[in-house]
């Protein structure tokens, strides 16, 4: 009885700690309005284009380094093609996706070490990393030119700049509760068009975030399948397991 009332009490703190948490997450994920990613983790085009996006643009300072080129094969290339396309730092398809760029370098020139991207997806989100990538615009105020729409103040420069080009900011003024005029964003529009259409831009970056997502597990598309096949075993394992039970037990009842 004792273990009864404890356990009673533990699920409805528990449940109360759930209910107090779920408006205080929805009120953080609010403040930023999110685009949804075209996620596909099946799609091995698009997970190549990422790859290849990844490997140009995204290597050259952010590391992988729990990730090695040869699991690239998982997502149809062969180890010759990952060799002679997406290697440039290295000559061993076997290697870990590292950077020779020094955390001190870095340190100095972004304010920050680039964040080490082989979870990145897991820790911010495919839509959070979407609507990053494209939310970059021209800020003067900032050292590397650029802020960004979901991460303010943001060190890292806009390396897709020549895909996507230049946005700026449309602010909108509103008198704060110190009586004051504020200026908000509102939106960005694109100022200088860079070598793709803006809808062009938008698949790019779709298919780096596919990308990322995978990296971040790449055992996950052979767990889910995986995952499917015992559980339909387990169902007709379920009708063979009651018809046994019933010849079983037919006596006694």
């Amino acid at each position: 009885m004792m273990f009864s009332t404890l356990f009673r009490k533990l699920f409805r703190n528990g449940l109360a700690v759930v209910l107090l948490a779920v408006p205080m997450t929805a009120l953080a994920s609010s403040t930023v309005h999110l685009d949804r990613a075209p996620i596909n983790v099946d799609d091995h085009e698009s997970l190549q284009r990422g790859a290849r996006t990844f490997t140009n643009y995204c290597l050259s300072c952010h590391a992988a380094s729990y990730m090695r080129f040869v699991r690239m094969t998982d997502i149809g290339l062969t180890e010759a093609q990952i060799k002679d396309n997406l290697l440039f730092t290295t000559d061993k398809v076997g290697s870990l996706m590292t950077v020779a760029m020094r955390p001190n370098d870095a340190k100095d020139w972004f304010g920050a070490p680039p964040p080490d991207l082989s979870v990145i997806s897991r820790a911010r989100g495919a839509d959070w990393l979407y609507t990053y990538l494209r939310g970059f615009y021209r800020d003067d105020t900032r050292a590397s030119g650029w802020n960004n729409t979901v991460f303010d103040k943001v060190g890292m420069p806009h390396v897709l700049a020549d895909l996507q080009g230049h946005q700026v900011a449309v602010m909108q003024s509103h008198i704060g509760a110190d009586g004051k005029a504020h200026s908000v964003l509102e939106r960005v529009e694109l100022a200088k068009p860079g070598r793709l259409s803006p809808s062009e831009y938008d698949l790019v970056v779709g298919d780096l975030v596919n990308y990322l997502v995978w990296m971040g597990e790449p055992s996950a598309p052979t767990r889910n399948r995986t995952g499917i096949f015992v559980l339909l075993f387990l169902s007709v394992f379920l009708v063979i397991a009651f018809y046994m039970k019933k010849a079983f037990w037919k006596d006694i009842h």
